[in-house]
């Protein structure tokens, strides 16, 4: 089995060679063995975990290099009848710790039926598709996810290490901020 190692930037390295489809769940790894387009068998075999997105290259050990392409995933594409709708819908689902992909006049997630539900209740238009699942990183981590990750205090004023078991309905409190519907 090949090995890839290392994450190219970009101009590094060539075109790819071989070609791997993952999902978005699959796209954060450090280690995991893989089957290209073309079928052959590779481990990931990063030194740290790595959020690799639609368009990165990997760099394996017999000098090829391997393209990586985000597979296609049950997702809901969300459209608001105006900025102030979707911009409010964003904050809601942020606030709900939902990973979300932004894509200029919509926003795009996971299919889940109560999320699905509250953006109709707000006003969005929920048009359910599969496509590509690239959301936005988090500005102080690299896409580790919630729950994956501990902030600096220094920078953002409180530890964020919590789990996520519970429902948003009912207002919590997290250190230094609040979340209430």
């Amino acid at each position: 089995m090949i090995r890839a190692h290392t994450r190219l930037e970009p101009g590094e390295g060539g075109p790819p060679s071989l070609m791997v489809r993952l999902g978005y769940d699959d796209r954060f790894r450090r280690r995991l063995v893989v089957d290209t387009v073309e079928g052959e068998r590779v481990l990931f075999d990063l030194a740290e975990a790595t959020r690799l997105r639609d368009g990165d290259r990997l760099a394996l050990e017999d000098g090829r290099v391997l393209g990586v392409q985000a597979e296609r995933e049950d997702v809901v594409d969300i459209t608001a009848p105006d900025a102030a709708t979707l911009t409010r819908l964003a904050w809601h689902l942020g606030n709900r710790h939902t990973p979300t992909a932004v894509l200029g006049t919509a926003l795009r997630i996971r299919r889940d039926h109560v999320l699905e539900a509250m953006v109709e209740r707000l006003g969005g238009k929920v048009t359910p598709i599969r496509a590509p699942f690239d959301p936005e990183v988090g500005a102080y981590h690299d896409g580790g996810g919630h729950g994956h990750h501990q902030i600096d205090d220094q920078h953002h004023g409180h530890d964020h290490d919590h789990d996520h078991d519970h429902e948003h309905g009912a207002g919590h409190h997290h250190g230094h901020h609040d979340h209430d519907l």
